[in-house]
């Protein structure tokens, strides 16, 4: 297997408090209902939206929100931390997997199902993080990680030799926007997405194909949604 380079899965600053071991029962509560409201919130209007927002969602007062979380971006970070952890080891996965192409198809299915399956860390993960979080060192070593292993798929025969890393993006913003249909409905769609697209992406797709996941019943009606009242851009 080719020399790989060394990708660690990103680095998150801790907010400014006591770990959850630390914490009182009655604490912990509080702690995981301010993170299901973040998370709601988020989805919901963006990583931009008012903390006080979050803690009327989450039934305790602001000056609480802020002892746990003394800023937005530690809020962000602990809101989607474990999903930010399966990203990054699924690029850990990939890169080490002797088969390139397996390796890339399955952190694209990964991150697909991540994306279709928690509309809140879709709505982040699209508009991408807070400053605070040192996002562009991290997409930085995800961007380079990405295209070792398309290089690598390249050269073992396994891409078309056009493929580029930008394709990848480009995927994730058609997958992203399923995240309005239910899981149910969400993530068979974007497993039936991904394999259409993946067999364009090889060099020489098979001739018969296996046989595509099953088509499921599409509720059209959020098709045309915001992002926060912003613009969504999507980073690799």
């Amino acid at each position: 297997m080719p020399d790989q380079p060394s990708h660690k899965p990103p680095e998150h600053p801790a907010a400014d408090a006591p770990p959850d071991r630390d914490l009182r029962a009655d604490a912990r509560r509080n702690r995981e209902r301010v993170l299901e409201a973040a998370r709601e919130v988020f989805a919901a209007q963006g990583v931009d939206a008012p903390m006080s927002a979050v803690a009327r969602r989450a039934g305790v007062g602001v000056a609480t929100l802020y002892r746990r979380f003394p800023t937005r971006s530690a809020l962000v970070t602990a809101a989607f931390d474990d999903q930010l952890a399966v990203c990054a080891a699924a690029l850990e996965d990939a890169l080490a997997d002797p088969n390139p192409g397996h390796g890339l198809y399955g952190l694209l299915e990964k991150v697909c199902t991540t994306l279709v399956t928690d509309r809140g860390f879709e709505t982040v993960f699209m508009a991408g993080f807070p400053e605070a979080l040192d996002y562009d060192r991290e997409r930085a070593c995800a961007e380079e990680g990405l295209a070792h292993l398309i290089q690598r798929a390249r050269d073992a025969g396994q891409l078309r030799e056009d493929f580029a890393p930008a394709d990848i993006p480009l995927l994730l913003l058609a997958v992203s926007g399923l995240a309005t249909q239910p899981p149910e409905t969400a993530l068979p769609a974007a497993h039936r997405l991904l394999t259409y697209l993946f067999q364009s992406f090889q060099a020489h797709p098979p001739s018969r194909p296996g046989p595509l996941p099953p088509a499921p019943p599409m509720d059209l009606t959020g098709l045309h949604r915001p992002v926060s009242g912003r613009t969504a851009t999507v980073r690799p």
